[in-house]
């Protein structure tokens, strides 16, 4: 495991835009091409530059308790995850192309899914929408110059939000394909993709094959009872259960669990969209 917590320039430290703040530096040089990275953020994010399968990455992320929830019984999850944890998700967004959530998500909590605990370029801000339930005063559609897109579901009504780009997908059994949203994403251009939540969203993705990396930001907190992280298929024997490549980094009081789901990960094929 390697810790983050004993670096000199400490990247959980605090919010920098300075030019002598190391991660601005090891920002840009992730962006721009092939130099080799810096220390002592190249061992998490290095593997987030470019995928394996195809010319997508797609990283989902979950913050949770050791128990594996990611909130309370009736919703409530600030914050699970301190400092530490929130920072690393900041991080994530400036080093993505867009990030995406489900509307339930922007429903519960109408993040604004900005880089502001980090130096660095805001993401596009993709929503999941596919039955017209998110309202145009959502934050993430909030008109600030950063590309904004909502993927709903052909013949349903969509709210009508100036700048506001309107991706339509064929569903199957009243859900959209990840396989599809991604392809559809590519198409638009962008490449690096997070999976930012909530739950049932990131584990869509990973059941359908469509995650090359998964970061789990566990929490030194156990909530005893609550909304799960990751909820699959079920599986009859333990031996059956997904086994993933793992490396374990401590930031602060928090470990992150980066997992490897290169091997399972399905090739993205031709979008079928209307717009």
């Amino acid at each position: 495991a390697m810790s983050l917590r004993n670096f000199p320039h400490n990247p959980n430290s605090g919010i920098g835009g300075k030019s002598s703040d190391p991660w601005v530096e090891f920002s840009n040089i992730f962006r721009s091409g092939d130099q080799p990275l810096p220390q002592p953020w190249n061992e998490i994010f290095g593997p987030l530059r470019r995928g394996l399968v195809d010319e997508l990455m797609v990283v989902g992320q979950i913050g949770q308790s050791l128990d594996g929830r990611i909130a309370t019984e009736s919703g409530h999850s600030k914050y699970i995850n301190g400092p530490a944890g929130l920072t690393h998700l900041h991080r994530l967004r400036a080093l993505v192309d867009a990030v995406v959530i489900g509307a339930g998500t922007a429903i519960a909590y109408d993040p604004q899914l900005t880089v502001r605990r980090v130096a660095g370029q805001q993401p596009a801000r993709v929503v999941i929408d596919p039955n017209g339930r998110l309202g145009n005063k959502a934050r993430v559609f909030s008109e600030d110059g950063v590309r904004r897109i909502l993927v709903t579901a052909e013949g349903k009504s969509a709210a009508a939000v100036p700048g506001v780009e309107l991706v339509r997908l064929p569903t199957a059994d009243g859900h959209l394909s990840p396989a599809a949203i991604l392809a559809a994403l590519g198409a638009c251009g962008l490449r690096r993709i997070l999976i930012e939540g909530g739950a049932d969203t990131v584990s869509r993705f990973l059941a359908a094959g469509c995650l090359d990396r998964l970061h789990v930001i566990v929490a030194p907190i156990i909530l005893g009872a609550g909304r799960p992280g990751i909820a699959l298929p079920p599986v009859e024997r333990a031996d059956q259960a997904m086994r993933v490549p793992m490396h374990m980094h401590r930031i602060d009081d928090e470990i992150l669990f980066d997992c490897d789901l290169s091997a399972q990960r399905l090739p993205v094929g031709t979008a079928k969209r209307s717009t």
